[in-house]
């Protein structure tokens, strides 16, 4: 049997071997890259494991085969590795960023970051500057996540942090709003060059989360029975590859035919990525992973056409799965119980558990109350769902949502 090595990386991939390195130094690995390094730390990470109770469209009791943000991270890293591998990209740094690009999700998705913006941020809060789940995905992997004793954070390379921060595209220029404060505050520590595109292999996550996230969603919703069989034969892009499955199989059960079409579209959009992709990689030309960086445009997306179809798809799962009255309910639920955990918790600071009052109290009196609401944001951001209903549950005495 032969053996089938990986292909060797075009010259605009990410080179483990020239990694700008570490804000703290540390010795070479010898056996594994900086990359794979950063993608083990990643997973070893209790951030990763608190996200198999975070929500990505259901809140964890409704049911145990809906995605949730592990499962959700999981799919994109496999996406990202496939892709990756086929554009000669390496695919341990996009897998890295695939599988830590939502740690700083807090819980019930993002109601729970609309709450904690709404909370951190003018007038409810004088001075406040904001939640942002991308910084704080930054703030996780630099500063919270405390597993080594040189330092807080994971110390990871400057590329896996610059690919998290940017994967979505340059985040300084004209027009751009203006930065959250935790990738302020890092930036003064070490440039992300945040003027500029990520790596290939970063916007190849970008990429691989919307391949992910919208076949998932259809499938979990047509689970669900927020939409039925049907409706679904009349959507963009899903729809004709759901056609295709029935008519190859007409006999099939309908869950045998979604599961079917969700593989197959994943494998439309993936080969539309790699046509596009590859064509604008010829337009461009380059001959360095920072070439790509100051390239005008990204390099890793979707065909015209493809994006057209996609936000049809994405205007109906808004409409009709994410706004669903069940969807809304439990959205309702969840404001309240982040609200109220923040309100408490600023006005009452002795009720946070032991650790948490102890960063609150080693500052001076001065400076506790200025301290106190990133305090509280980051330990509620930091809470799975389930342990945000408990919570509530310990401090209220009372039910929220039904076993």
């Amino acid at each position: 049997m032969s053996i089938a090595f990986p292909a060797p990386l075009a010259p605009y991939a990410a080179q483990a071997q020239n990694s700008r390195g570490r804000l703290y130094e540390e010795p070479a690995s010898r056996r594994r890259s900086p990359f794979q390094r950063d993608r083990d730390r990643v997973v070893h990470s209790t951030a990763f494991r608190r996200l198999k109770h975070k929500t990505q469209v259901f809140i964890y009791h409704e049911g145990d085969y809906y995605r949730t943000r592990l499962t959700h991270s999981i799919e994109v890293a496999q996406v990202a590795r496939s892709l990756a591998r086929t554009l000669q990209l390496d695919e341990d740094l996009a897998e890295c960023v695939a599988l830590a690009h939502d740690l700083g999700h807090p819980p019930f998705g993002h109601t729970g970051e609309d709450v904690l913006i709404e909370c951190m941020s003018p007038p409810n809060l004088p001075g406040g500057d904001g939640f942002d789940h991308n910084a704080q995905t930054l703030r996780l992997l630099t500063r919270l996540e405390r597993r080594h004793a040189n330092f807080d954070g994971m110390n990871l390379t400057w590329e896996t942090l610059e690919g998290v921060v940017k994967h979505n595209g340059p985040l300084v220029g004209e027009g751009m709003p203006e930065l959250p404060a935790a990738i302020v505050e890092y930036s003064r520590k070490q440039d992300l060059w945040l003027d500029s595109f990520a790596s290939l292999e970063a916007q190849v996550a970008a990429v691989s989360d919307d391949i992910a996230y919208n076949n998932h969603d259809i499938d979990d919703g047509l689970r669900a029975g927020l939409f039925d069989f049907e409706t679904a034969l009349a959507l963009p892009l899903f729809g004709p590859v759901l056609h295709a499955a029935k008519k190859r199989a007409p006999d099939a059960p309908e869950e045998i035919l979604i599961a079917e079409s969700v593989s197959d579209l994943i494998g439309v959009m993936a080969e539309d990525v790699v046509n596009e992709s590859a064509s604008r990689l010829l337009d461009l030309n380059p001959k360095s992973a920072d070439d790509v960086r100051r390239a005008d445009r990204t390099m890793v997306d979707f065909s015209e056409p493809l994006k057209a179809e996609l936000n049809g798809l994405r205007d109906f799962l808004m409409n009709n799965m994410y706004r669903h009255h069940d969807v809304n309910r439990a959205r309702s639920k969840a404001k309240r119980i982040v609200k109220t955990l923040f309100e408490l918790f600023m006005s009452e600071p002795d009720t946070l558990p032991p650790e948490w009052r102890a960063r609150y109290e080693s500052y001076d009196h001065g400076q506790n109350q200025a301290k106190l609401p990133r305090i509280v944001c980051d330990y509620i951001a930091g809470m799975t769902d389930r342990f945000a209903i408990r919570e509530y549950e310990r401090l209220f005495g009372l039910s929220t949502f039904p076993d």
